[in-house]
């Protein structure tokens, strides 16, 4: 603890202490509860269940019985606006229900655990339980071996099988898993240390929060846990008639996904719970919805879900046209040699460096060091050169002069080198020496150079050329620049993969692809892809496949999606250091829990090497002591390149070892059940930290419990903290030990310095250890850091994407109302009366009457109302009600129309004896483009027609809100990359993001407004054809699309990329897939158009009669 925090703990209080002091009552009142239902028989014990149920249908009733007479009034009223006001009272009402039923769940707190624990005590203490069977039971064991049914009796088995392994029940909650239950049902973060079991922790706020039937989900990390824990507690709820599923083991979009989100308790990774929910909003029908109105999630390793993975947001993606169209393999010979180049030159480079400096010569030895560090900065030589004594000074000394007076001086160490490597920011830049070297081996020296487009439009246009030759040169400067943009945006990608990204450290190639490995758990990121083109860099390096670029169809960032809950929890045993992102970010309070027995894991100070050879060595030696005196160790390191080095080092002095890494993954529950084994090794990326149980047992606690040996320290705390708390789990002896080197990537870039300086001093020689409190404090004040930096980043996200969230949710609700139907027609007239609004106060403050009268009739098929005289003498907000009024009458007169122009197509189908139609297609036409919509046969017959003009109404609005949405996605992905260019004009980019988003925002809006209703009006069957109706298929549409979870550049990274793209890449050009809006006609051929509003018809040519369709005035009439 720092001073700071000591001395603000004096006067304040401890938080901790104050915390539990207030949980403790209720604690002693779950106890009386529980003591008051020992005597109840099995069958008693469950009805307190439904009793809870009974009591919470009897708080209901009253609130649903208003809301059910609310809608019998709604379907009863004509006008739009009593209608508003009614659904208004809907949502007030079941706001208020899910009010009172948390009162009574908090109310009922103490009741509802003590029928948990004492389930959970009876399975333990009983091998079977024989209850009177109801029909929860005889379904249950219809699919489940731990349920028995004999005559009227169902027996509860307390052994089953969880996710392949089987169990024999032997828990109950102790005191402070009691108030970790507590503390999840409050909404908060309850930091609970590993072992203390925190999967029985969560049984007790899920049945609780369960017994309001709205819908409970437990959120893991992976889908092994999400499967493991919902097998492992499901009998506990089960028992009490709670249904409980994993949406793992089900395919997206099915019936079983459907109904494993109906269930009272879902179990789900945190990834499948957001992929989901973008499905739902790209969902077409209500049937193919699958998620319920989101009511309480817990979080399992809350830290790693809503911090680590909140970094990159989830994405739907789709193709877009010429995807596959990039040069990679062409530029791929190209880069792999200039890289080659570079380095063999800087080999030299440091030999020289490095002679210079031994005789004396600091200042052009020092020039030479700082153009190696960066060209080439992960350099084996030059890091093991910069752990000498005063070389790491000499090296910052050396930099710090060259970067003063804004890097002045810097150009003079580029200019030797093809590009310059910044490793703090991922970033490369070539260098102009490196451009020429690209170029001369080609017919063209500009075949990396973008054209000046400035001086050359104005050289083109004092050619004074013809207007056509001049169009024609232009065109084909800017596909110039298009194509040479896109090439030195792509070299870039690959300078990045060829230096900045490792193989076997960022990702692994697995089954011919490039699979990106997560630097927090260790895992495999199925799925997941480097964005801009890197991924695609990578490919090319590792020669695989090279996927196919796509475009965003629907995303949104993990905070976004868990802050839509009702009520969310969390838990996880490394909380503590990110409290503050967590009540910043989700208003989530983070509460320690005490350890049930005190921890006996002894956590030495790190051992810290010069170099990463004497570390490996030690840890090797200190690995093999371990073993050979009868204890388990576990080596946790940071990358499988790692581990399979220590492997080979282990097998050298003939170690038994396992290892377990993102390659090995299908081997992790045999090698986890052996870790804790008599003498067993385990090499382990992070892979061995979060959920990850080694069991030891009476010999090797005797021994000394399991030992941990950490390889390097990892840039967050919370990692080497889950790695610690594999050890001394529930009381056990053991002990944790980590071995660091001045060589290691978080030393090397924000933590050495100073421990660089001190060891000198002290004349630190080869292979000896500095082990030491201020050391290890030393090296975590580097680690935050890092979590400051990676904080900022996540932060400066979220602020992107609550711009965009506040757009999606108003696209989402409306696209769900059209989905749905039941609030359509307020939607519609809410449309209709900002579309009204607009013209009017735009045409009144430009006294055009022409251009207001044409607009009405362009848009709703209506004549004016008001006369040119009246027009100016109107003030805004009349002219506009007077608009509305005459426009909703017109629209609703226009609706009975075309459900009585439909009803006697609808009726011929129905009434012919050779359809046996279900659903039909039926095609509507504005006489510009042709919109198909799926009805219900029987009932747009016995509505007269009235159905399918509903349907109508859904399908062109979410035809065209899902078009123009996926189009506006694009354009706001071309914003946030463009406005990063305003850091260096000392403005903040998410300023104006904001401004501009609103501006871009406010279009689309104006656009889908105007689009739907014009649609609407204009909308009509082409011909009164019963041939045109066919059926429609019940199989669900499928789309091309990808799941993936993108990485995120931080503010300075994404506006470094925008200044390379100054000599780089611009803004990708969109390329649109033309579809034809109306059959093809030849210029010539005659055609016959009607006006939409006096009915006149014409029979005109093509050509002549295109200008007047293109002013939407006319209508093409096609031939049945």
């Amino acid at each position: 603890m720092s001073v700071l925090g000591g001395i603000i703990k004096t006067f304040v209080g401890d938080k901790a202490k104050k915390d539990l002091k207030r949980l403790y009552p209720l604690v002693d009142k779950i106890h009386q509860a529980t003591a008051a239902l020992d005597g109840l028989t099995h069958d008693q014990l469950r009805e307190q269940t439904i009793a809870f149920k009974k009591e919470i249908a009897e708080i209901r009733k009253p609130l649903f019985d208003k809301i059910d007479a609310l809608k019998t009034t709604i379907e009863q009223t004509a006008d739009v606006d009593e209608k508003e006001t009614y659904y208004n009272e809907i949502d007030s009402l079941t706001k208020q229900a899910h009010e009172e039923v948390a009162r009574y769940l908090d109310n009922k707190l103490p009741q509802a655990f003590a029928v948990v624990k004492e389930t959970a005590k009876r399975f333990k203490e009983n091998e079977y339980l024989e209850v009177t069977a109801n029909p929860f039971d005889l379904s249950i064991s219809a699919t489940k071996s731990n349920v028995k049914i004999k005559g009227d009796t169902a027996i509860w088995a307390n052994a089953w099988d969880a996710a392949g392994k089987s169990i024999t029940w032997d828990m109950v909650h102790y005191d402070v898993q009691l108030i970790g239950g507590i503390v999840l049902h409050q909404g908060k973060i309850a930091e609970m240390q590993t072992g203390e079991g925190k999967t029985l922790v969560a049984t007790l706020p899920v049945y609780l929060n369960a017994l309001s039937e709205e819908g409970v989900h437990l959120v893991t990390v992976n889908d092994y846990l999400a499967k493991r824990d919902s097998a492992w507690m499901a009998p506990i709820f089960e028992f009490h008639g709670m249904s409980v599923d994993c949406i793992d083991y089900h395919k997206p979009n099915s019936e079983a996904r459907r109904n494993a989100y109906k269930a009272d308790i879902t179990y789900g990774t945190n990834n499948e719970f957001g992929f989901d929910y973008l499905r739902d909003n790209m969902a077409h029908s209500m049937d193919d919805l699958v998620q319920r109105p989101h009511n309480y999630a817990i979080v399992d390793e809350v830290d790693s879900v809503l911090v680590d993975d909140a970094r990159t947001p989830l994405i739907i993606s789709g193709p877009v046209p010429d995807g596959d169209r990039h040069e990679f393999d062409a530029l791929k010979p190209k880069i792999s040699t200039l890289v080659s180049q570079q380095r063999q030159h800087l080999t030299t480079v440091l030999a020289q460096a490095k002679k210079l400096i031994s005789e004396g010569d600091a200042k052009e030895g020092g020039l030479l060091l700082l153009r190696v560090y960066r060209g080439l900065p992960k350099n084996k030589a030059l890091i093991k050169f910069l752990s000498q004594e005063g070389i790491r000074q000499l090296l910052q000394k050396t930099e710090g002069f060259y970067m003063q007076d804004n890097n002045r001086e810097m150009p003079k160490v580029d200019a030797d080198l093809l590009f310059v490597i910044d490793e703090k920011n991922n970033q490369i830049e070539l260098t102009d020496k490196g451009v020429e070297q690209l170029s001369k081996d080609g017919d063209d020296a500009d075949f990396f150079v973008l054209p000046d487009l400035g001086s050359a439009i104005l050289s083109i246009e004092q050619q004074e050329k013809s207007p056509e030759e001049e169009a024609k040169e232009k065109e084909e400067l800017f596909k110039e620049y298009s194509i040479k943009s896109e090439r030195i945006h792509s070299m870039n990608q690959l300078l990045k993969a060829y230096t900045l990204f490792e193989k076997d450290v960022a990702y692994v190639v697995m089954e011919n692809q490039v699979k990106i490995v997560d630097e927090q758990t260790g895992r495999i990121m199925d799925g997941r892809r480097y964005s801009d083109g890197l991924h695609q860099a990578i490919e090319a390096k590792e020669n695989v496949k090279i996927e196919a670029a796509t475009q965003t169809f629907a995303t949104i960032t993990l905070q976004n999606y868990f802050r839509m809950y009702r009520k969310l929890s969390g838990m996880t045993g490394t909380a503590i250091t990110e409290a503050g992102e967590f009540w910043e970010i989700y208003k989530l309070d983070v509460i320690e829990i005490p350890t049930n027995r005190l921890i006996a894991r002894k956590d030495e100070n790190d051992l810290i090497y010069k170099t990463k050879r004497e570390k490996y060595n030690a840890v090797i030696d200190h690995v093999t002591t371990l073993s050979q005196a009868g204890r388990p160790v576990l080596i946790g390191t940071t990358s499988v390149e790692i581990s399979e080095l220590l492997s080979r080092m282990l097998n050298i002095r003939k170690v038994a070892h396992n290892v377990l890494n993102a390659k090995l993954h299908k081997k992790e529950a045999d090698v986890v059940a052996e870790a804790g084994n008599v003498g067993v090794v385990t090499i382990a990326t992070n892979m061995a930290g979060r959920g990850t149980d080694i069991k030891i047992n009476d010999e090797v606690k005797a021994a000394g419990g399991l030992a941990i040996v950490g390889t390097e320290r990892h840039d967050s705390r919370r990692v080497d903290r889950q790695l610690r708390g594999r050890a001394g789990r529930q009381g056990d002896t053991g002990s944790s030990q980590f071995y660091v080197s001045l060589e290691d990537n978080l030393m090397r870039l924000f933590g050495s310095e100073r421990i660089s300086k001190m060891m000198d001093r002290m004349g630190h020689k080869e292979g000896e250890v500095i082990q030491a409190g201020m050391m290890t404090r030393s090296i975590e004040r580097a680690q935050k850091k890092v979590e400051e930096n990676n904080f900022g980043i996540r932060k400066r996200l979220l602020e992107y994407d609550d711009v965009m969230n506040g757009q999606r949710e108003v696209i989402y609700k409306r696209r769900y109302n059209a989905l749905n139907g039941e609030r359509l027609q307020l939607d519609i007239a809410n449309i209709l009366y900002d579309t009204c609004d607009q013209i009017c106060s735009v045409n009144l403050a430009n006294k055009d009457y022409k251009q207001f009268e044409f607009e009405l009739i362009r848009l709703f098929s209506l004549t004016s109302p008001i006369s040119d005289e009246d027009f100016e003498s109107q003030n805004e907000t009349e002219l506009t009600e007077k608009i509305y009024q005459a426009a909703l009458a017109h629209y609703q007169k226009k609706m009975e129309e075309n459900a009585a122009r439909v009803f006697p197509v609808v009726k011929d189908v129905y009434k012919n004896p050779s359809n046996t139609f279900k659903r039909i297609v039926v095609p509507f036409t504005d006489g510009i483009k042709t919109l198909n919509v799926v009805s219900d046969l029987e009932k747009s017959f016995e509505s007269k027609g009235k159905n399918l003009i509903r349907d109508f109404e859904k399908n062109i609005s979410l035809a065209i809100i899902d078009e123009s949405w996926k189009d506006h996605l694009r354009k706001m992905d071309e914003l946030k990359q463009s406005v990063q260019l305003a850091v260096h004009e000392q403005k903040d980019p998410l300023l104006i993001y904001k401004f501009e988003s609103f501006e871009l925002f406010s279009a689309f809006m104006d656009v889908v407004n105007r689009d739907i209703i014009s649609f609407l009006f204009k909308g009509a069957l082409p011909t009164q054809d019963a041939s045109n109706i066919r059926e429609a298929r019940s199989a669900r549409r499928k789309e091309r699309v990808n799941i993936s979870k993108e990485e995120v550049l931080n503010q300075d990274q994404q506006a470094m990329r925008q200044a390379s793209q100054q000599s780089g890449r611009p803004t990708a050009e969109r390329q649109e897939t033309i579809v034809r809006e109306r059959p093809k006609i030849g210029r010539n051929e005659r055609v016959d158009i009607q006006h939409i509003v006096s009915g006149e018809k014409r029979t005109v040519k093509f050509k002549q009669a295109e200008p007047l369709l293109d002013k939407g005035e006319w209508v093409l009439i096609l031939d049945s």
